[in-house]
């Protein structure tokens, strides 16, 4: 069946109505571009930052010390929130220690060695300590180093690092005759330097605690 070309006129309102229709589509389409336009304008303007990776809040707790046991050449105090433990190296030597805060990951390794009024061993654990500071200078922007002498009146070289190092504060201390100490501070974490700001002069306050109450045992030291 044929259908009659009259069959396809449309009223007057239906006219009307399908009009109205396209308008608005129209009116919302251009609203909807608009939008889209003015939203990558306002982009363009605003560098994208990436948020800074978040580190939880580290409650440092009140410093408070005891003393070292009375089994080595040397003695100081330590901190009382630390545990001591026995050198981890596979090259360690008797009386090497590691000072180990779980709270904030930390350790200071101490290594010890008898001098036997021998100035050339002197020279040559003076020579190895400057190495061991010195390897960092591919990270470090920064190697303070500073003698000073401590309230019993033994002379220390203390070392600061600045910059992405692994170890940020590094002190020598000798008699120059008997003894020779070496401490390192290391963080064991990939936590960056900035953010672990307040640990390391947390940590630094107790090293120099250390340094500061060191005193060399008398009598014959042992190998």
């Amino acid at each position: 069946m044929v259908k009659s070309p009259l069959s396809t006129v449309h009223s007057p309102r239906q006219s009307r109505t399908r009009r109205a229709q396209r308008t608005s589509y129209l009116v919302l389409r251009t609203c909807s571009l608009a939008l889209l336009v003015l939203t990558l304008f306002s982009s363009c303007d605003r560098e994208y930052l990436p948020k800074p990776l978040g580190y939880n809040r580290l409650d440092l707790p009140e410093p408070a010390y005891r003393p070292l046991p009375d089994t080595f050449p040397y003695r100081f105090e330590y901190s009382t929130h630390a545990k001591l433990l026995d050198d981890s190296s596979g090259f360690s030597e008797r009386y090497w220690i590691e000072i180990y805060y779980p709270l904030l990951k930390s350790n200071v390794h101490i290594t010890y060695k008898p001098l036997r009024e021998n100035q050339k061993l002197l020279k040559e654990f003076l020579d190895d300590a400057y190495k061991l500071t010195a390897k960092h200078q591919i990270k470090a922007y920064a190697i303070n180093e500073v003698i000073t002498t401590t309230p019993s009146g033994k002379t220390a070289v203390i070392a600061e690092l600045e910059g992405e190092v692994p170890s940020q504060f590094q002190f020598t201390i000798t008699d120059s005759t008997r003894h020779f100490l070496r401490g390192a501070l290391y963080f064991n974490t990939k936590v960056q330097n900035d953010s672990l700001a307040p640990a390391i002069e947390y940590m630094k306050k107790d090293i120099m605690h250390l340094i500061n109450t060191l005193e060399w045992r008398g009598g014959r030291i042992k190998n």
